[in-house]
């Protein structure tokens, strides 16, 4: 991609009603354009990075068994008076139609995807189904000045697995959670796994943290097993922690996803039921596991970014390199390196504007995060100097070199077990 192409432009100062520093970041980078609050333009460099997001989730899922879907986010008010959360979930948009028929937009999928199963599992031998969507969401929050991670649209990976009974459902609950883990070790951010009461739906269900100034929620973490509970569950102090015994230590955290088991409230309000082997009537069990992925984009930068902006882990990055050119004398060679590395398979951003000074170019490159900077100008002669976005030490390559380097590197983005 040249960037006297990209249509839009980074900003030297962040906006005056944004306090979250992702939003921040995002916003002075060019990635996001705040509409109004809690509601955000993905804006190219921006929906590439929560589309690389995405395709690991989606790879993670399919490999879990996961079948995807995409549900409707316009609801009927019947489904949600069926349930009872018409009236009782605060944070639904309702709208009503020229006709008068009232509508919610979806803030969750329990509604739809209830009812949908029964057109499809009747017996035991339908079970099990794992179904999943990655779909924008909306919920009228009342709070919305943390950026990407609490907006009143925003993007969601929601998966819903039916059972014939909780044994089969604890079963899955675990290939889950691995699965969870997975796509954040892919992605390169570290979380916490917090137990947390499961409200309405289940007892207890467990919370994926990461450590954060940025995070609402507050998690004691233990200090050997780096275990979590989440604050609302403690009933007694100090806190130990129930893997291990271990003393644990009070950290803010970003929620970026959870998995919980529901109970038969929503079978029994739809009647999804299934003969068993002897013919009778079953409710099915149901696991729910949610990963908020806009939420995980600001929560990303929330954590890794310095003084100088944003750092993008490899596997989510817009692109590999941020190509720079600082001589009008070597614009030849630096087309030549560009159209090599596109050759090669690496995706570059080619900074090839002529107007732009060598100072503003590095401090723009540094803000937008990319996770290589390749520099070519007078000074670097027949070679090509590299610099990683997270280290401040340069090196020298010749164009051979570089490109095998990067195509080594560019594995990252690929999974490896």
């Amino acid at each position: 991609m040249l960037q006297s192409q990209l249509f839009t432009k980074t900003k030297r100062e962040a906006p005056k009603d944004e306090e979250a520093i992702n939003a921040r970041l995002l916003i002075r980078a060019g990635f996001i354009d705040k509409l109004m609050a809690g509601v955000y333009t993905f804006l190219p460099l921006g929906w590439k990075v929560l589309n690389r997001i995405e395709d690991i989730v989606r790879e993670e899922m399919d490999k879990a068994g996961g079948q995807e879907i995409f549900m409707p986010a316009l609801h009927s008010k019947e489904n949600w008076e069926t349930t009872g959360r018409w009236k009782s979930f605060d944070a639904l948009f309702k709208l009503k139609s020229r006709s008068s028929a009232d509508f919610a937009l979806g803030p969750t999928h329990e509604e739809i995807i209830y009812p949908l199963l029964k057109h499809y599992i009747s017996s035991y031998k339908d079970l099990p189904v794992y179904l999943y969507q990655i779909q924008t969401k909306f919920r009228d929050e009342p709070r919305v000045k943390s950026g990407l991670l609490r907006g009143r649209e925003f993007r969601m990976k929601d998966l819903y697995s039916f059972h014939t009974d909780d044994k089969d459902r604890d079963k899955y609950y675990d290939v889950m959670r691995k699965a969870y883990h997975r796509i954040f070790q892919r992605i390169g951010i570290e979380v916490i796994d917090a137990d947390a009461s499961g409200g309405t739906f289940s007892e207890l269900s467990l919370e994926f943290q990461v450590i954060s100034e940025a995070g609402e929620a507050t998690i004691f973490v233990c200090e050997q097993c780096k275990f979590g509970l989440n604050e609302e569950i403690i009933t007694a102090s100090p806190v130990q922690c129930p893997k291990c015994g271990g003393k644990t230590k009070k950290e803010k955290g970003i929620e970026v996803g959870n998995i919980f088991p529901l109970k038969e409230k929503f079978a029994q309000d739809f009647n999804l039921t299934f003969k068993d082997k002897n013919g009778k009537d079953k409710f099915v069990s149901v696991g729910c596991y949610g990963l908020g992925t806009s939420r995980l984009m600001g929560t990303i930068v929330e954590v890794c970014h310095d003084a100088q902006g944003i750092i993008w882990p490899e596997a989510v990055a817009p692109y590999d390199i941020h190509l720079l050119n600082i001589s009008e004398k070597q614009k030849a060679t630096s087309d030549k390196i560009y159209n090599s590395l596109q050759k090669a398979g690496v995706e570059v951003l080619y900074d090839d504007r002529q107007d732009i000074s060598a100072g503003e170019k590095f401090a723009e490159a540094d803000l937008i995060g990319i996770p290589y900077r390749l520099v070519i100008s007078e000074k670097t002669g027949n070679k090509i100097e590299i610099k990683k976005r997270n280290e401040n030490k340069t090196k020298l390559f010749t164009e051979k070199e570089l490109i095998k380097l990067l195509r080594n590197t560019n594995k990252i983005r690929k999974y490896e077990k």
